[in-house]
């Protein structure tokens, strides 16, 4: 394995903090925990970070609304500034552009710069939808880690970021299950879940940590220390926080979980090696469908998604670390 293995505690029983477990047993809510306490104490490490108070400009340059703030660097965020201005940027606001590139709403500001808003509705949603279908496979993550009951682990493997025109995003995962196929009903609640979810308004939290930390924070899952290791080159990981579930991604990641209206869980299909593929499709809060047209696309979306996908090589290699696991 890499170095940066060496730079976690070796020890494979302490893989959840003694405090939250007096077994041996690993469980996915004691998992959500620990991650939560790392997540939290390097969030108060950066922000302490932060000694004196230095104001930067903001400048507005939205069609509408123009402006300029006077805002604290490395600590106020876009969603800071669509507060300034009023509550329509600040409900349906998807992301943000700064300077040009797009920003998430929750990432501090860290220079003098030009601030505009994405929404779904705008000319030009490429950003937004592009930001929205990766958010929705986060909160797909979140449904499948917290579904299950604790005598079976869950380990999330990846959000496979395919092209819109899929019409579906998924997630790979290790449900440890064999010969397991999902009836209706048991699609239907994961579903319900991911609107109980969705409903809460949870922002998507960024943090870019160092690797070791990646690794000590996802120690209990091999496909995310593989990850890990992958980004590695890039010097820092990027983590999302929503609610309590921690994923890897680059971003950016839509503003709030409520920018979902409708979620449904199409399919759960095993892949060659032993993961499971979850597809699911969503509509944003802005957009409204005819049921009939809806199911069209469900019943679209629960077509096993097989063959040649932009990122098939990682399932390959996945299903070695599967394998070497096992």
């Amino acid at each position: 394995m890499s170095r940066l293995k060496s730079l976690i505690v070796p020890s494979v029983r302490c893989i959840v903090h003694r405090r939250y477990c007096s077994t041996e047993r690993v469980t996915n809510a004691l998992v959500t925990e620990y991650r939560n306490d790392i997540f939290e104490e390097e969030k108060r490490r950066q922000q302490g970070m932060v000694r004196r108070l230095e104001k930067i400009e903001v400048v507005h340059v939205g069609p509408n609304d123009p402006g300029t703030f006077i805002m604290n660097k490395n600590l106020s965020t876009p969603y800071h500034c669509a507060m300034h201005i009023s509550e329509t940027y600040t409900k349906y606001s998807v992301l943000a552009m700064v300077n040009g590139e797009p920003w998430d709403m929750w990432r501090p500001l860290t220079e003098d710069c030009e601030l505009s808003f994405v929404r779904f509705r705008d000319k030009h949603p490429e950003e937004a939808n592009k930001s929205y279908w990766r958010s929705c496979a986060l909160i797909l993550g979140a449904v499948i880690e917290t579904a299950f009951k604790d005598t079976i682990y869950v380990q999330l493997a990846r959000a496979l970021e395919l092209p819109i025109i899929k019409g579906m995003f998924v997630y790979d995962v290790d449900l440890g299950l064999k010969d397991w196929t999902p009836a209706k009903d048991n699609l239907r609640s994961l579903s319900l879940s991911a609107i109980t979810m969705k409903s809460k308004d949870l922002p998507f939290e960024r943090l870019e940590v160092d690797p070791s930390l990646a690794l000590r924070l996802f120690q209990h899952n091999q496909y995310k220390q593989r990850e890990v290791e992958e980004r590695v080159q890039g010097g820092k990981v990027t983590l999302y926080r929503m609610g309590k579930f921690i994923d890897i991604h680059d971003g950016p990641m839509m503003s709030k979980s409520s920018l979902v209206s409708m979620f449904t869980v199409a399919g759960i299909h095993e892949l060659p090696g032993g993961l499971c593929r979850v597809q699911a499709v969503s509509l944003p809060h802005d957009f409204y469908l005819h049921s009939s047209v809806w199911n069209k696309l469900v019943k679209r979306a629960s077509v096993p998604l097989v063959g040649d996908l932009s990122t098939a090589g990682v399932d390959e290699s996945w299903r070695e670390t599967r394998s070497s696991a096992a």
